[in-house]
């Protein structure tokens, strides 16, 4: 079993058989997204970034992100999320999902939010904290204990 997502951003999915229902299960944020670290003004690792960046994943993977990071969650914490890029009537648009979940799965917050691909932290940060103002702090830390 793969995450959807990180099939997705290798644009394999004609290559799945089944997919859990995203409602339902969502992924670990950044789940499937690659990284290279390069030194900072180094020319050769300048050029390895830019060749391998994508615009699209690096904001969705930034709003997946900026969930966790203002939960405050580690990465074993049952948390997920989901941000995809979308065409929308005024150009590209941002989706994100995301769960915070009891230990025991019983109890969940979940919410969704929209906004530009631009302003993916801003996003994720600001669906976070409706979270948070909903209990999810609560969920979070009872996984860190």
């Amino acid at each position: 079993m793969l995450a959807r997502a990180g099939i997705a951003r290798l644009d394999r999915l004609d290559e799945v058989t089944e997919v859990l229902d995203p409602l339902q299960m969502l992924p670990a944020p950044g789940q499937g997204a690659l990284a290279v670290e390069c030194r900072a003004g180094d020319p050769v690792g300048d050029e390895v970034r830019g060749a391998v960046d994508d615009p699209r994943t690096r904001a969705a993977v930034t709003a997946e992100r900026a969930v966790l990071a203002t939960l405050e969650a580690g990465c074993a914490a049952p948390v997920g999320a989901l941000a995809e890029i979308a065409e929308g009537d005024d150009g590209d648009e941002l989706w994100l999902r995301a769960v915070a979940l009891s230990q025991d799965g019983a109890v969940a917050v979940r919410r969704s939010a929209t906004g530009l691909p631009d302003e993916a932290e801003k996003v994720g940060r600001t669906l976070a904290e409706e979270m948070l103002d909903d209990g999810a702090s609560t969920l979070v830390e009872e996984a860190a204990s």
